[in-house]
């Protein structure tokens, strides 16, 4: 009787087991992250992202512009944890203009705004909006950053190449070394550590700031290649994406500075612009590709040497579906782009995945 009892017991524990086991696979597949869909107010097309920041899950900003009749509108949304909304509380916003990089500076959202031609900061605190306006009009406003106690704006006037720098209270100018013809985007990590790519007169160079100078940051990149973006992270890690050229034909390169030396890859991504990627809350790059199906985006997951791809989910009768930025806000990654469906133009589309 007792060794029944124990073959009993034994079958027990044993289904038991098997049971968990299959509950904890079914748990496991059901909660597997998967691109959804955002519901995002329509804006009046054909709509241009300019781009897209998170601070964390509950707070995210997407800029760009609308067209009017008479020319483009700036563009702002809002995402509150839940869902877009639009934003036109800010000074110019029903005036001809548009609206670029989105950066966070203490507890304040830093914007850069073309107002009519001219430029001027957007600062949204806890009191509202206010705006800092440029010592000058500029032809070109080329790109914009901000960190506690500083920012830039780069762009061309009539006499050339402008650097200009604020410091919370006043601006100057700054030069940058001999030969710099065009300056294509800046990013810093601080007040003293910024880092731009430029056109030179022997091709395309990174420089950096120390707080003192400009100077040429002796990165290797690679012959007849140009440079998308400067991701700088605060652990002290580098990743820079562009575009090697050989023969005329484009192929994407990354390199990564992992704090002793530059290292270069060249992942299977085609010609793709790498000025979306960011870095995953699962400690990869994620950027938007060009995808294969008309009716959904597709994005690239690179993690080392190993990369992979995901969809966003099916549109019905859509031909075009473009994420333009990607953004990650606490445990999930958000995107923003223009979807365009069949007969109609191009307007916003908005998706995550996870979270």
């Amino acid at each position: 009787m007792n060794g029944l009892r124990a073959v009993l017991v034994c079958l027990v524990i044993t289904c038991a087991a098997a049971v968990s086991s299959a509950a904890a696979v079914t748990s496991s597949s059901a909660v597997k992250p998967s691109w959804s869909a955002l519901p995002v107010p329509a804006a009046a097309p054909p709509v241009t992202v300019s781009d897209l920041a998170a601070r964390g899950p509950g707070e995210a900003w997407a800029t760009g512009y609308e067209n009017a009749s008479d020319g483009p509108r700036p563009m702002l949304y809002r995402w509150d944890g839940t869902a877009w909304s639009r934003d036109t509380t800010f000074p110019g916003a029903g005036e001809p203009g548009w609206l670029g990089k989105v950066q966070f500076v203490g507890k304040e959202v830093w914007i850069f705004h073309n107002r009519a031609g001219e430029g001027e900061i957007l600062r949204r605190s806890a009191e509202g909006w206010s705006a800092v306006p440029l010592p000058q009009t500029l032809w070109t406003y080329q790109d914009f950053t901000a960190v506690p106690g500083a920012a830039w704006v780069v762009g061309e006037d009539e006499t050339g190449l402008k650097v200009l720098h604020y410091d919370g209270s006043n601006w100057t100018t700054q030069s940058t070394p001999d030969g710099v013809l065009f300056l294509m985007g800046i990013t810093a990590r601080t007040a003293t550590d910024a880092w731009a790519w430029a056109d030179t007169d022997t091709g395309t160079t990174v420089l950096r700031r120390d707080g003192t100078a400009w100077r040429d940051a002796k990165v290797p990149l690679p012959p007849n290649s140009n440079v998308h973006t400067i991701l700088l992270e605060p652990s002290g890690r580098i990743t820079i994406g562009g575009s090697q050229y050989t023969d005329g034909v484009a192929r994407t390169y990354l390199m990564n500075w992992n704090g002793h030396a530059w290292r270069t890859t060249y992942p299977p991504l085609g010609d793709t612009y790498t000025e979306a990627m960011v870095r995953g809350p699962d400690g990869a790059l994620w950027l938007p590709v060009r995808s294969d199906r008309a009716f959904q985006s597709k994005y690239a997951r690179v993690d080392g040497r190993r990369t992979s791809y995901s969809y966003g989910p099916e549109r019905t009768n859509a031909i075009d579906v473009k994420p333009r930025a990607l953004a990650r806000a606490g445990p999930a990654l958000l995107s923003l782009g223009t979807a365009e469906i069949y007969g109609s133009k191009p307007n916003l589309m908005s998706e995550r995945l996870g979270g």
